[in-house]
């Protein structure tokens, strides 16, 4: 399952607001489609929000009518500008962006020659995501036993990056091994990202999955029906620390008091040098009625107000490890960042 693909010009994405009932597929042909779908939440996840956010800034350069190279990146300057002011949490897209933009600057040629460079370098960050996400999958199977019930929290599958998933990378690769796990699937209010998206992803891969409210999990664990968590990550700070969808941190927390290993699944990308410590991760706000309203159904009353933090922040002494495609690191995190690029 390819969340995003290119295609007759255009960037495909499969429409994540329509799952599970409806499956669509939405085409950007402007970067500020592309735009639109990622602050709307059709594409999300860290690593797919980067891998569209490539995508988007090559339609800004194969559309542009800049007639030297000089005013090409002028107005990809404007086109980086726009895709990220889309969602401020997940490190991927800005990491994405500077990436395209050190190949507009150093690409040689003419101007045809400069987007065929960005476009190709778009491709490459799709193919590598693909690869990266099995590599985590690989790594993170090892961690998983036969038997073992896996709690997940959000999405962090196929649909969350070009293909495979990261946690979900995890389960999968422990499935396709022939161990007989189950996944017990914290729904994600007020989004429903796992409600939604993941139960949806466990059915179509065949996987043994129950779906539970995200105030069920410390009811399960309590009772000895939880053996592991895997969740992915939207950013991670030098020192190990992890934002994620909101509610991470309250399943981390009662993950420690059970004894349960907490499990943080993500590509290198995700890993933010420039912060020390997750006090210093931009927290989205999002707007009130996703929480208010649940498929356009108003279920709160008339004049109450709602917060909307869409991720919060699980210090590093509650995981026990964090996947990545280069391998499982444990604490300390500072060499969690090897490899990795400023």
């Amino acid at each position: 399952m390819k969340t995003l693909r290119w295609e007759d010009g255009a960037l495909k994405l499969i429409d994540q607001t329509r799952l599970p009932l409806e499956f669509a597929v939405v085409e950007c042909r402007t970067y500020q489609e592309v735009a639109d779908a990622i602050r709307v939440m059709i594409v999300r996840g860290a690593p797919a929000i980067g891998v569209a956010a490539a995508f988007g800034f090559a339609l800004g350069a194969l559309q542009s009518k800049a007639r030297d190279r000089g005013e090409l990146l002028a107005e990809l300057s404007g086109v980086t500008e726009t895709l990220r002011q889309t969602r401020p949490t997940a490190v991927n897209l800005f990491w994405a962006l500077q990436r395209m933009n050190a190949v507009a600057q150093s690409a040689d040629g003419d101007l045809a020659e400069m987007r065929r460079a960005i476009l190709s370098e778009a491709h490459e960050m799709a193919r590598e995501d693909e690869e990266r996400n099995r590599c985590i999958g690989a790594f993170g199977a090892e961690l998983v036993r036969d038997g073992d019930t896996i709690l997940t929290h959000c999405n962090a599958g196929a649909l969350a990056t070009v293909d495979y998933g990261t946690a979900l990378g995890v389960v999968r690769a422990a499935h396709e091994q022939g161990k007989r796990i189950h996944v017990l699937v914290d729904e994600t209010r007020p989004f429903l990202q796992g409600a939604r998206l993941t139960a949806w992803e466990m059915e179509q891969a065949g996987i043994p999955a129950t779906l539970i409210t995200d105030n069920m999990a410390g009811h399960f664990m309590s009772r000895g029906r939880i053996d592991v968590v895997v969740v992915g990550a939207d950013r991670i700070a030098a020192n190990g620390d992890v934002a994620n969808k909101i509610g991470t941190y309250s399943v981390a927390v009662l993950a420690r008091e059970n004894g349960i290993p907490f499990y943080v699944a993500a590509p290198t990308s995700t890993v933010d040098l420039s912060l020390k410590s997750g006090q210093e991760i931009p927290i989205e706000e999002r707007s009130e009625s996703e929480v208010l309203y649940i498929n356009g159904k108003r279920i709160a009353p008339e004049g109450i107000s709602a917060a909307h933090p869409a991720f919060d922040v699980t210090p590093n002494r509650y995981v026990t490890a964090i996947v990545t495609e280069q391998g499982v690191v444990r604490s300390p995190y500072q060499f969690v960042t090897k490899g990795v690029s400023e």
